[in-house]
């Protein structure tokens, strides 16, 4: 199983029945894929509908229809499309349950770095910084290193997305948990020791007393 799908498996076992969601670009859109059919979630896609589906088969996918990352998408029975105001209403006013993003760095004190790298180009901000900000928990799904460096850092050395706004960092390797500015290991994946961790993780962190293997 590759990295991204470990990673995407990991993160749909924190959505719950009844719960509102955004999924932002990279492999948030993969969560979709391993959600229980018989679960009620309703899926929000920030650049404009709720109902959010599985990712269609190439044969079956509709032009009209694509996620945030402008890939090919589904949209359930009952969904529905709207316009960019409405969709970041629904996020500034505090509706979602949570959001699921990438990130270039993230560090113990849950600040997030997931727009810009100085120097590059980049097509703007988007939406990160008012879904960091409007939904009640904040879950990073993300590759543990880029190119063999760390992205879970002491200090984000990117400008930064938001402050302290980060709950959960799932990799291919691990879940910490973060409270009050303090990161803990909650999770490490089969075959992936302590050791391993901590060899490729610069931020400091605990590790919990109940830790135990991932669950996919």
């Amino acid at each position: 199983m590759d990295a991204k799908t470990i990673i995407a498996k990991r993160v749909a076992k924190e959505i719950k029945d009844g719960d509102f969601i955004n999924l932002g670009i990279g492999i948030p859109t993969m969560v979709v894929n391993y959600i229980p059919s018989d679960m009620k979630v309703v899926l929000h896609s920030e650049n404009g509908f709720i109902g959010l589906g599985p990712t269609p088969e190439p044969d079956k996918a509709d032009k009209d229809i694509s996620n945030a990352g402008g890939q090919p998408a589904s949209i359930v029975s009952g969904g529905m499309f709207f316009d960019s105001a409405f969709s970041f209403g629904l996020v500034r006013g505090g509706h979602l349950d949570a959001t699921v993003l990438g990130a270039l760095q993230v560090d113990s004190e849950g600040n997030l770095a997931n727009w810009n790298i100085p120097g590059k180009m980049v097509p703007g901000m988007g939406g990160a910084m008012d879904l960091v900000v409007g939904a009640k928990k904040v879950i990073l799904a993300m590759e543990h290193t880029a190119k063999g460096n760390p992205k879970i850092l002491p200090k984000c050395t990117l400008p930064l997305t938001a402050s302290e706004c980060v709950d959960m960092i799932v990799t291919e390797m691990a879940v910490f948990k973060i409270e009050n500015k303090k990161m803990m290991l909650i999770e490490h994946a089969e075959n992936v020791t302590l050791e391993d961790i901590k060899a490729v993780t610069t931020a400091e962190y605990s590790v919990s007393p109940d830790l135990k293997v991932m669950e996919l």
